[in-house]
Parts: structure tokens; sequence; C-alpha cells
């Protein structure tokens, strides 16, 4: 997840992360053990979707299994037939039946697993991996890796493609005081420089005021844009920095009032954080959030 290297900034926001108030145990486990729920629901979906792909490109495979062998740096490929006792060599011109069998092979894997996980969930997944999936992928010798297609896009793709999603973002006024991370990047205060240079630190892709269109309200720049490896959705860090200044806290309310009429609600897919002059932004409550929404 670790992405190095200077960003062209032109004044682009990011996507929130929310920060909500604490509740006591009770509710802070109730409100847990209902997320879980709903996100098992969507997951069984999901894997249903898969066994129904896997067992559809199944329907029509060749017998056998394959069989790499590599000596000296030289690769040979096999097909072995148990049932009839036979192992041929299969020449590297026949590329589609090294394909076919190494594609049934992935395919039978991810067929056992996904039944295995929907049993899983059904037992509340007390021993359930949400990672298998990209975990039999990853697992393949790496020459299997380059003759198999995934049967979705691993986290690690997924984490690329939207790393290299180029945005526009917010234009920096002339005279403005120039503050840079250690990124090298270009933000509008310390305090956002705090933020980013911790996410540099820790390896965390972020993107700096990527634009985001909210019905109603238009276009906002939210300070950090992360994509969360839970849920594979995007979610936005929002600082507001001045919310003892009556016209910048009239403006922020207004803002996250859109976000939460286009379905982006604080503690799920918004984090915020505040500040004062006599309340400065907490170190602690930087990993505090982070932690909790990020990691």
């Amino acid at each position: 997840m670790k992405r190095l290297g200077k960003e062209v900034v032109t004044g682009v926001k990011r996507k929130i992360i929310v920060e909500t108030k604490k509740t006591d145990a009770d509710r802070g486990k109730e409100k847990y053990m209902g997320g879980l729920k709903k996100l098992l629901n969507i997951e069984q979906e999901r894997l249903e979707r898969i066994l129904a792909k896997a067992q559809d490109e199944l329907y029509d495979v060749p017998e056998g299994t394959l069989r790499i062998s590599i000596d000296k740096g030289c690769v040979r490929f096999y097909h072995n037939n148990q049932e009839q006792g036979i192992m041929k060599y299969i020449p590297k011109a026949d590329e589609k039946l090294i394909q076919r069998l190494a594609q049934k092979d992935y395919y039978e894997k991810i067929e056992r697993s996904v039944k295995k996980r929907l049993g899983q969930i059904s037992r509340l997944l007390k021993d359930y991996d949400e990672n298998e999936i990209d975990k039999i992928y990853n697992a393949q010798h790496p020459i299997r890796r380059q003759i198999v297609t995934p049967i979705e896009p691993t986290w690690e793709q997924q984490l690329e493609a939207w790393n290299n999603r180029t945005y526009e973002g917010k234009i920096f006024q002339e005279g403005t005081i120039e503050i840079y991370t250690e990124k090298g990047e270009r933000v509008r205060s310390k305090s956002e420089k705090i933020l980013a240079d911790y996410f540099y630190r820790n390896h965390i892709p972020y993107k700096y005021e990527c634009p985001l269109h909210l019905k109603g309200y238009g276009v906002v720049y939210p300070d950090f844009t992360f994509l969360s490896y839970k849920t594979r959705r995007e979610i936005y860090w929002e600082h507001e920095g001045r919310m003892d200044d009556p016209a910048y806290a009239k403006n922020a309310v207004k803002k996250l009032l859109s976000y939460s009429k286009n379905g982006i609600f604080p503690g799920e897919n918004l984090i915020l954080t505040f500040e004062t002059e006599q309340t400065v932004l907490n170190t602690e409550v930087i990993e505090c959030l982070t932690s909790r929404y990020l990691l």
C-alpha cells in the first residue's frame, strides 16, 4: 500500500473520513455487531455471484491438471491425467491448453473456498477470512499468476487503479502562504501538513483535495480521500480548523449536512477533526481515527 514520489498538486482536495462522539461500551458493541451483519449480507451476495461464475466456467473444461516443472531455469508444462495415469508434455505453442488447465485449477480452488466461506458466514464467521479470495491468487506460483486471470481484481490491483486516477484540485490563490509536506505537495495549513505527513510516514495512500460533487451543494474538496481496505470504497477526511469563527463554522455545518444528504456519514465514510484557537489538532486523535477507519 506504500506509494512514494511527489504528486503534481494544483489544489486537489481529498475525500473524507468521519469522527463521531464516543458512546458507552454497550452501544458501541451493538453498533459494531449491526455493521458486521450488514457487511456479512453484502459479502454473502458477492460470494454467491463468484460461486455461480466459477461453476459456470467449470462447466466445460479439459480433464486433468497442469503440472509446472522448473529445471535449471527452464520451465516445462505437463498435462497430468491421474485417472488414465498419463503425464504428457505440453509444448509452449499450445498456450490455450496451458491457460485453460491453470484457470481450471484456479476456479476449482475458488469453488471450494467460496463454498467454505458461505458456510462460515452462516455460522457468523467464527473462523472467517475475508481475504481468502485474494490469497488464493497471490499464493499462486508467479508463473501461474502470469497465466491465471483473477476472478475479481485483488486489493493491490484496486488500490493501484485508484492511485493512478488523475484529478484537478482546488487552485491556490496568489500570495497565499506556501506550506509543503514531506511528500512534496502543497497544502493550505500547518494542520493539513501534520495530517498529510502522518499518512505519508505510515504509508497510507491518500489524495489531497480531490473534487467531490455533492447533490444540492456543488463541488467540494475534501481535505483527504482514501480507499478503504475494509469496504473497498472511498473514505473522506475533513479537517475544520477555524470553528470559533462564526462565518467559517456556519459554512462548515452547511457542507457537513450536505455530506449526510448524499449518503456520506460521519463515523462510516466520513472522518471529521476540528480546531479552534484554544483547541489544536491532537496527534492521539489522528492515531485513533486512522487505526479505526484506515487500517
